[in-house]
């Protein structure tokens, strides 16, 4: 049997969430990144290490006679969950088309400090780069691109929140500078916030329609965990996107 996790040559197992013959999507764990930005953090670049573990002949890609595998998209280094990877060069360029030209639903919970103040609301504020080692972005309404989140309230516990995010453009960090812009930071974001614990972002549901077969994709991500280590739980949520199937995607 195929192995439901990728391994890595040091040990460490990443969950597969969905697979077919053009993708994989992986529950991503914090601490990874996909294009590392000093050269102090290369050990932490995902990318590298999946190509390493094919190269060295792991069982998880040896069952699966896996000689490729390239991120899709991106998630931040500390954010958790979805993340697509294709198994061909192909199949890269086709899904990669998908989300620049927004054919995706994206879905992510944050665990913010405080209390926003509208119950729901969307976020169209341009999005510009504010430097570039630690990249760092900003509100930019002139030079900026355009940007747009939409944003649910679903729980509040004391002073932190749980909120839906659904971005529908996808710029650098840009859920994590829309809620810093309305006040109300993602807890343990050392660049828009406060540097209190490991980030709380996750990328919970991606949709869209596979482009070869033409079928729709949800894939979930699970969330009881996550939930529960900042004391929420799935009982007390309006998280109707755990029943919820694409609604706009062509």
């Amino acid at each position: 049997m195929k192995p439901s996790f990728i391994e890595l040559t040091n040990g460490e197992q990443i969950p597969i969430l969905f697979e077919d013959r053009s993708v994989i999507a992986l529950d991503k764990p914090a601490g990874w990144m996909l294009v590392p930005t000093t050269w102090q953090r290369t050990q932490y670049n995902l990318q590298a290490a999946v190509e390493s573990s094919i190269a060295a002949g792991e069982y998880w890609a040896r069952s699966r006679n896996l000689k490729f595998l390239r991120y899709i998209h991106r998630l931040d280094a500390e954010t958790t969950g979805v993340l697509l990877f294709g198994k061909t060069p192909g199949a890269v360029r086709s899904y990669g088309d998908l989300f620049e030209s927004r054919r995706t639903e994206k879905v992510y919970l944050a665990v913010v400090e405080g209390v926003p103040k509208q119950s729901d609301w969307i976020c169209r504020e341009n999005i510009g780069e504010a430097s570039s080692s630690p990249k760092r972005m900003k509100i930019d309404p002139r030079h900026g691109k355009t940007a747009e989140t939409h944003f649910k309230v679903l729980a509040t516990t004391g002073d932190r929140t749980l909120v839906e995010a659904r971005p529908v453009t996808g710029r650098t960090h840009q859920i994590r500078v829309h809620l810093a812009h309305a006040g109300v930071p993602v807890f343990g974001d050392s660049l828009y916030g406060r540097d209190l614990d490991t980030m709380a972002l996750r990328s919970v549901m991606l949709a869209y329609r596979d482009p070869f077969t033409r079928k729709q994709v949800c894939v979930k991500a699970p969330v009881d965990e996550f939930l529960k280590s900042y004391n929420f739980s799935r009982n007390e949520i309006e998280a109707t996107w755990i029943n919820t199937q694409p609604s706009r995607l062509k």
